[in-house]
């Protein structure tokens, strides 16, 4: 972009003679470009005017910290700044719910790299072909994609016809049975932390995985009886622990 003699007059008072008017008129000749950005970003979620304010801060930035020396267009060091700012509000505030930002980021590439890699393989990529191109572990991967269901909710009441409101409580298909047994599930965790590496693993083989004393002794490498023994131990642990909480 060919740079605007005019514009490059205006950053030199800035900048030089601390002109905070040729700031403002900068600010305001650029804000054109500002709405034209925020437009390709609306539709997301987040009111068109808001995307303008944080574009127009964008604006600002590259203003205040054009450098005079590089001789390109203030617009043409001035896009990424506005779209950088944009993004990161989508990235810090765009989500319904609190997610860590490490989270929002991984979440961000996935998506490009799901769209990149079923265009490559002719079909959804698996959460392990996504952990290597993401260079993230397959929980993280998981983690980042459960995360984008964080990014958007709806209301629990709605618009009716006649100008009344909808419940959506009264339009689910039933009540989550796990709502009853969430507090016994967190005591569980305590009292699972209780427990040492060997006698955690030895627990999940018996109660989650569902193998006998015997499978458990084989895979192990000890006795049915040693097995028996660190059951009844770990159970009481686990109980002491569970009282103690």
């Amino acid at each position: 972009m060919a740079v605007d003699r005019s514009q490059l007059e205006l950053l030199r008072a800035y900048h030089e003679e601390d002109d905070e008017r040729a700031r403002d008129q900068l600010i305001e000749q650029n804000m054109p470009l500002v709405r034209a950005i925020a437009r390709r970003y609306s539709g997301k979620g987040e009111p068109l005017d808001d995307l303008v304010q944080v574009g127009s801060i964008g604006l600002i930035k590259a203003i205040d910290r054009f450098d005079l020396d590089r001789g390109v267009a203030l617009q043409t060091y001035a896009v990424p700044t506005i779209v950088g700012e944009i993004k990161r509000h989508f990235r810090d505030r765009g989500w319904a719910m609190h997610v860590p930002r490490r989270l929002k980021e991984l979440n961000l590439k996935l998506s490009k790299l799901i769209e990149e890699l079923s265009g490559q393989l002719g079909r959804s990529p698996t959460i392990d072909e996504l952990a290597k191109a993401s260079g993230a572990d397959a929980e993280e991967v998981v983690e980042a994609l459960e995360a984008g269901y964080a990014y958007s909710t709806e209301p629990l009441t709605l618009p009716g016809d006649d100008d009344t409101e909808l419940d959506r409580l009264h339009r689910l298909g039933r009540i989550d049975e796990g709502f009853a047994t969430a507090e016994d599930r967190s005591l569980l965790d305590h009292g699972f932390e209780a427990l040492d590496e060997r006698e955690r693993k030895i627990v999940e083989l018996r109660f989650v995985d569902g193998l006998t004393q015997s499978q458990i002794a084989h895979q192990i490498g000890i006795s049915q009886m040693h097995v028996s023994r660190l059951i009844r131990r770990s159970l009481e642990t686990m109980r002491e622990a569970i009282e103690e909480a």
